[in-house]
């Protein structure tokens, strides 16, 4: 599904990643763990297309295409999807306005029809329901006001609605008390299937307590320094970064 290939990349002159290897196979749920500045959101960026950063070496390929030859907007048509560890808000666009032209936006990319009104609100009456996303929310500007539980449930709903082949979670438990945590977490492993990939960048192993991953890996230095089962999380959570920090030096 998704194989990242010895690459280097950097920013304002900065190398951030430096020759990082990593392959998340169909069906499976991939965790990045790692100290801050490893370059973890960098990661997640440069899958999902964020301008400014300069790809110097390497390739990553989804299904074998290179994502690094596709903009922003076609690598979100292909499948890919991020969700942020800090939502943006949008004032002045109402959040179910968002929703609908972004999917629509996303079918007629695939040669689809834009979804009739009835069925695009059956599709997010019933996905909101599951997520706890009241109907007032969704008639507010995108993200104005929101608790970051509320923003991190409406990003879950976005992504649930655009069904993404492989999907980013860049610290997506950051900000979320328990209840939220639950509520997110049980979107995300809904979505989970055979053929859908996940990479769930976080610090702690609580979001690993609800999304349970198939393999961990450990990130310093702009590289994969260690990968292994989920008990690799529990052992981060007792000594911490240090060893592997040092092994990446």
């Amino acid at each position: 599904m998704l194989e990242v290939k010895d690459l280097h990349v950097s920013i304002h002159g900065k190398t951030i990643l430096d020759g990082l290897s990593l392959a998340v196979k169909p069906g499976e749920v991939a965790a990045i763990m790692g100290p801050n500045g490893s370059g973890k959101s960098t990661l997640s960026y440069v899958i999902a297309g964020k301008p400014g950063y300069e790809v110097t070496s390497g390739e990553v390929l989804l299904d074998g295409e290179n994502l690094l030859d596709l903009p922003a907007d076609e690598r979100a048509r292909k499948g890919v999807f991020l969700a942020f560890q800090y939502p943006i808000e949008i004032p002045g666009v109402a959040t179910m306005t968002f929703l609908k032209a972004s999917l629509n936006a996303q079918r007629r990319g695939r040669g689809e029809a834009d979804l009739t009104t009835p069925e695009f609100m059956r599709r997010v009456r019933e996905a909101s329901q599951r997520l706890k996303v009241d109907q007032e929310m969704l008639r507010r500007p995108l993200n104005v006001g929101f608790s970051g539980g509320e923003k991190k449930r409406i990003e879950i709903l976005q992504m649930t609605l655009l069904n993404p082949r492989f999907a980013v979670l860049d610290e997506t438990d950051s900000g979320l008390d328990i209840d939220a945590l639950r509520i997110v977490s049980e979107g995300v492993n809904a979505l989970r299937d055979p053929t859908r990939g996940f990479l769930v960048i976080t610090h702690y192993q609580r979001l690993l307590d609800h999304i349970k991953p198939d393999v961990v890996h450990v990130m310093a230095k702009g590289r994969i320094v260690a990968s292994g089962g989920p008990e690799l999380a529990l052992e981060l959570e007792k000594n911490g970064y240090r060893d592997y920090a040092v092994e990446a030096a």
